[in-house]
């Protein structure tokens, strides 16, 4: 398993991607299979004309959602636990 950081605004990071990945254990960072790395652009402006991998940009990257919410999760989790 590789991973990346979304700082370097890479297709893997980008939330049009289509590819397999999963958010990396620290934040900001994506892991994906090095072996399985390729996933189409999805309403961007690679939409429909190649599959993208790991080193591809463009001036159109919106960071991945999943991203935001793997840092939120945890203080979610805490706010919901029952009191001592």
């Amino acid at each position: 398993m590789a991973s990346q950081s979304a700082e370097r605004r890479r297709c893997l990071s980008c939330n049009r991607w289509g590819g397999q990945r999963a958010p990396g254990k620290e934040p900001d960072t994506v892991d994906y299979d090095e072996d399985n790395d390729r996933g189409p652009c999805q309403e961007g402006p690679w939409h429909g004309s190649s599959r993208r991998g790991p080193r591809n940009a463009c001036g159109q990257w919106v960071k991945w959602i999943a991203l935001d919410a793997s840092v939120q999760a945890p203080a979610t989790e805490t706010r919901d636990a029952p009191a001592p």
